[in-house]
């Protein structure tokens, strides 16, 4: 759908709005009705060009509020819906990665990013501001694009595999999903450490798992979250359906599945792991 070109980044101005939890962002008019999130916007946002791979970049801006005033007050309480996040994502939806951001004096938002190859990047900026009433807006996104200079490879989407391993670690989806867009869906996936073990997972960024889902071609995003059961805040929604995704065991994943439209997803399924983290990514297909 989309392909690189020698363009500096482009900053969005758009933003769409979720109910609740680390919902969607859709691009096209044809698909679910979701208002948009009141004239919130980026402005300042660095890098303005071009940016090379492997290098260390500061992305950096702030986020315009309907007054024309900057945001400057977020959600520190309770992760993993506070702050903001960044979901960055190449173009042919072969790379994501999560990074968390620092919020400075007036509400400048930065973080050292690296991207890895050549290509076009959508960033998703995944806000929680501070709420200061019963209709104060939970949560919303805001997008831009970042290019980065070489010579762009896109690689074909590959097909559904119940198996995965990285870095020794091997992940297996259970059955075979059956999934359908706007339904609240669970994925049983079993972990185990490269010694054949099952695996131990620690909190990261409040869930034991994140798992972001990106539509192929369009990019269209949703976060779900895997937690210890009791976890207060672990849901995500979309159209009033709520999922949670629960972590009972060792070695074993319960994954909400909330899409808000079918088609082909990338599931990139984070974990932390004996002081790392590890991302599975897999490829599936909602109805």
């Amino acid at each position: 759908m989309i392909r690189t070109r020698p363009v500096t980044a482009l900053v969005a101005l758009a933003a769409i709005g979720i109910l609740a939890g680390c919902g969607s962002a859709s691009n096209s008019a044809t698909k679910l009705d979701v208002p948009p999130a009141r004239t919130f916007g980026l402005v300042g946002f660095t890098p303005s060009g071009p940016v090379l791979p492997g290098r260390t970049t500061l992305v950096s801006f702030r986020i315009r509020t309907p007054s024309g005033a900057p945001l400057t007050s977020y959600k520190t309480c309770c992760e993993p819906h506070a702050g903001v996040d960044l979901i960055i994502v190449r173009s042919d939806d072969s790379h994501v990665q999560y990074d968390d951001t620092d919020v400075g004096p007036g509400g400048r938002i930065s973080q050292p990013v690296v991207f890895p190859t050549p290509g076009r990047y959508r960033i998703v900026v995944d806000a929680y501001p501070k709420q200061t009433g019963a209709n104060s807006l939970f949560n919303f996104q805001l997008f831009t694009w970042v290019t980065v200079r070489g010579e762009y490879h896109p690689r074909p989407l590959p097909a559904y595999r119940q198996t995965q391993v990285v870095d020794g670690y091997r992940f297996q989806i259970q059955g075979h999903p059956r999934l359908k867009a706007i339904q609240a869906n669970f994925l049983t996936i079993h972990v185990l450490d490269p010694a054949g073990r099952k695996a131990d997972f620690t909190s990261w960024r409040g869930a034991l798992a994140h798992a972001i889902f990106i539509h192929a071609g369009s990019l269209d995003y949703f976060h779900t979250h895997v937690c210890s059961p009791g976890s207060t805040y672990c849901f995500s929604a979309l159209a009033g359906i709520r999922v949670s995704g629960r972590s009972n065991a060792p070695g074993v994943l319960k994954v909400g599945v909330l899409l808000p439209l079918p088609g082909t997803w990338r599931m990139f399924l984070l974990s932390y792991m004996h002081g790392r983290i590890v991302t599975a990514p897999f490829t599936l297909t909602a109805k």
